[in-house]
């Protein structure tokens, strides 16, 4: 299986201490490599649901580039996956959507040196093709009539929404909160709301299915997203791999192309 591999349902397996950045991992850090010099095994990265598409590119060519070396993911809200590191679950990798969720995990004790913010992202609204409920703007968000998604206040999109909303001095009237950016954007491709507010780069991911239109207020809640090395990493070779990878200009590229911008 390809590195489209999601991990689902992960519990808590052992307490492990991890840490931010390429710091020394220690006498237990030490992972085989393939016959090109590169990790072998498997790499796991926590990561929030708006990074899918692009890092699941990114994790197929690193896996392309080293024999024996597969990548998995779990794309979830940030919350649920600081939730899970601090609970015990293990994980090489972990990039959140906000810097909220990631002081989560390095003020549990579990961190030692700095995440690095990789790149930033804005909300957008999105709307079923053709807008058929003509949504324009924020002050839509209060019409009873329309069926409405937003993201919940504990996940990083739904904390930016609350800003965006005051912002605008628009109190919504949303009809569920949804647990990840993801599910707030399927909402829309299915029709099922006519109107969510979602990141820029859900909307791009989203292609014909979905239309975007812009918030002003957004540039004044733009989320930045660290990513983070953890320091018990089963996999600490491959870690360090795949945030080489994301900070390269290749990476980095792969980033912006797919809406995001540049820290």
């Amino acid at each position: 299986m390809r590195s489209g591999r999601v991990l689902a349902g992960l519990t808590a397996v052992a307490l492990a201490a991890s840490a931010c950045g390429g710091g020394d991992d220690g006498a237990a850090a030490t992972t085989p490599t393939g016959g090109n010099g590169g990790p072998t095994g498997t790499l796991t990265v926590f990561a929030a649901a708006s990074l899918t598409d692009v890092f699941t590119t990114l994790g197929d060519q690193l896996e392309a580039e080293n024999d024996g070396l597969t990548v998995q993911f779990n794309f979830a809200g940030s919350s649920a996956l600081a939730t899970q590191l601090t609970q015990g679950a293990p994980a090489d990798v972990f990039a959140s959507a906000n810097g909220a969720q990631m002081s989560v995990v390095t003020d549990a004790g579990l961190a030692d040196g700095d995440p690095t913010v990789f790149t930033a992202n804005v909300l957008q609204i999105a709307v079923p093709a053709g807008n058929p409920a003509g949504v324009t703007g924020l002050a839509d968000f209060a019409r009873e009539e329309l069926a409405l998604a937003v993201c919940a206040p504990d996940v990083p999109c739904g904390a930016a929404a609350e800003d965006v909303f005051a912002a605008a001095g628009v109190t919504p009237r949303p009809d569920t909160q949804e647990e990840d950016v993801r599910a707030a954007l399927t909402k829309v491709e299915l029709g099922e709301v006519d109107a969510a507010l979602v990141y820029a780069t859900d909307v791009v991911a989203a292609g014909d299915a979905v239309e975007g239109i812009s918030v002003p207020e957004a540039e004044d809640a733009v989320n930045d997203y660290p990513l983070c090395t953890l320091a018990d990493a089963p996999n600490p070779d491959a870690a360090r791999a795949f945030v080489d990878l994301v900070l390269s200009d290749e990476g980095q590229q792969a980033l912006q192309d797919a809406g995001f911008r540049a820290p």
